[in-house]
């Protein structure tokens, strides 16, 4: 079985994998260049969450809407 094909491990509370990595990861051996292109890249992957948020959150209020039971 390809990686891609495997489950991801799901991030506990207080756990997010490689972001936890990072997070602890020493930062003096890069260059400013280097740094540049990591806050570019980590800003990219915020832009990418937020969006995914944002679909989940109106998935969950279409299906909210659609199975709450309705008020006499």
């Amino acid at each position: 079985m390809d990686d891609d094909e495997r489950p991801r491990r799901r991030s506990t509370e207080g756990d997010f994998g490689a972001a936890s990595l990072l997070a602890s990861e020493s930062l003096e051996s890069y260059s400013l260049d280097e740094l540049d292109a990591r806050i570019a890249l980590l800003e990219a992957e915020i832009d990418r969450i937020r969006t995914h948020r944002g679909k989940t959150a109106a998935h969950m209020l279409a299906a909210e809407s659609l199975f709450r039971p309705k008020q006499p």
